[in-house]
């Protein structure tokens, strides 16, 4: 690991700071990418700047139609909060089953990650500390993001769908999604979001179009989605994610509608 000054900020205001004022600086969160990363010299920072020490990046809160969860909360927080529970039960699942509790996996954009597919099927909204950003924007491609040069997430706010789940195929022995899916039924119209099957989450508009004249698993079981562009490695191939995608799309449908 190459040499670098911490940090740790009290305040948002105190990170900003921070990272404007140095050369090379990276905000460490859960440091479950970061940290492996720097040991094998695959990244280096000027200044590592630790956001767990500042509160104001915590918390849940519910207004009308939308749950907030602030950028630094613990997965395991959304999973046990009953205000989550109460309102999008699909999403404190979804937290329930991410593999690792130091994960921080919106900034990074991690194609195996479980809260991209959350954000794009419940047609969230990224703020920062400078503006907010649609889901659907945000992610841009493998590891890659709409965040510009010193800009923070603080928060994630989420629409309360009419329904929703989440399926996924885990790793064994990771749990990161293989292939997830988000279903969700939201004032945005039905969504089929997917993760862990291509660079970046996205969505199955040819299911979605399929699931608005019949909300039912069976009107997308013949749907087939193509192997091309989709990831392959030694856990599962291209192919075989095509294949997830539609079993796992089914399996959310049913989740969900058996909640309404």
């Amino acid at each position: 690991m190459y040499s670098f000054d911490y940090k740790s900020p009290s305040s948002l205001s105190e990170a900003v700071a921070m990272l404007q004022s140095s050369d090379d600086g990276l905000l460490l969160a859960g440091g479950h990418t970061l940290l492996p990363t720097m040991k094998q010299r695959l990244a280096s920072a000027s200044d590592l700047i630790d956001l767990g020490g500042v509160s104001e990046l915590r918390g849940i809160s519910v207004s009308d139609d939308t749950v907030t969860v602030g950028a630094m909360t613990a997965h395991a927080e959304v999973a046990a909060s009953s205000d989550v529970r109460g309102t999008i039960p699909a999403l404190a699942d979804l937290a329930g089953g991410i593999g690792d509790p130091q994960v921080r996996s919106i900034a990074n954009s991690d194609p195996s990650a479980d809260y991209p597919a959350a954000l794009v099927g419940l047609c969230a909204t990224v703020n920062t500390n400078s503006r907010s950003i649609s889901a659907e924007d945000f992610f841009t491609g493998m590891f890659e993001t709409a965040l510009e040069e010193n800009e923070i997430i603080t928060s994630v706010s989420f629409h309360i769908p009419k329904c929703a789940a989440y399926c996924k195929f885990p790793n064994p022995a990771s749990r990161y999604a293989i292939v997830g899916v988000m279903f969700a039924d939201c004032n945005h119209g039905l969504r089929v979001a997917v993760t862990g099957a291509g660079p970046s989450v996205f969505r199955v508009s040819e299911m979605e179009s399929a699931l608005a004249q019949s909300c039912t698993a069976s009107s997308i079981a013949g749907i087939s989605i193509s192997a091309d562009g989709l990831n392959s490695d030694i856990h599962a191939s291209a192919e075989y994610r095509a294949h997830l995608v539609t079993v796992m799309a089914k399996r959310a449908v049913e989740k969900a509608c058996a909640s309404c």
